[in-house]
């Protein structure tokens, strides 16, 4: 091979390659942190990426300060959608239930909190593994049922009662709970639902969302009457 051809090799070899790259740059994912991310996975938590980061930042935050609190002396989980906060779990007095929710009233974005405590001795492994068991098969559920936006949906057990929590229209919020009433070991379903209009949602997939504690927005939320803390329950079938 003379001098020139072994000059031109490497070069005819780099077009090449970068022919056979270019019909695909148009579909190749946009990679964040070493994720793939697309605008289908971006619109499948009707939360803005502000709202999810605070969520995080409160469970946390919770998870740290209860653990302070209590000790050993109780379990409690905290679980944050959009600044709403879930507390479940056991303590062993009613100022302890009290306490519990003022320390998470406190932390920064918090907006109110569900206060699902039960005094008493703490729940026995079997049944909290049990309760594990039933979210599994909640969330399979969820993604399988159609129209349920599964994904912006958060849910946890405790002691049979299944909570859940997220932005969903009304349609979507019975429909998710009548499916979820149907799972096995199900004893009750709690909607901790924020309803949400689909015109807002059509509205929010063309507009900036506006950032987590910015202001108000145009979601309401409802409540059966007479429910002072925003559960509405509904009986399995």
């Amino acid at each position: 091979m003379s001098k020139s051809n072994r000059t031109l090799r490497p070069i005819w070899l780099a077009c090449v390659a970068a022919a056979a790259l270019a019909p695909l740059s148009g579909c190749a994912p946009l990679i964040v942190g070493g994720v793939a991310s697309t605008s289908v996975a971006v619109a499948t938590d009707r939360r803005t990426a502000g709202a999810q980061l605070d969520d995080q930042t409160i469970e946390l935050k919770a998870g740290s300060d209860l653990r302070n609190l209590l000790d050993d002396k109780g379990r409690v989980n905290a679980m944050s959608y959009d600044g709403w906060v879930l507390l479940t779990g056991d303590v062993p007095t009613e100022e302890d239930k009290q306490k519990a929710q003022d320390v998470v009233s406190k932390i920064e974005k918090v907006t109110k909190v569900i206060n699902a405590l039960r005094v008493g001795d703490i729940t026995p492994l079997t049944v909290r593994t049990n309760d594990t068991w039933i979210t599994s098969k909640v969330k399979a559920v969820l993604i399988d049922t159609k129209k349920v936006p599964s994904r912006t949906i958060k849910v946890t057990t405790e002691r049979g009662v299944v909570y859940m929590m997220g932005k969903v229209t009304d349609a979507e919020a019975q429909m998710a709970a009548t499916a979820v009433s149907a799972v096995s070991g199900v004893n009750k379903v709690v909607k901790l639902f924020e309803i949400v209009s689909a015109a807002s949602l059509q509205q929010q997939q063309v507009q900036p969302a506006t950032p987590s504690g910015s202001g108000s927005t145009s979601s309401s939320t409802t409540a059966p009457a007479g429910a002072s803390d925003g559960v509405q329950a509904m009986p399995v079938q």
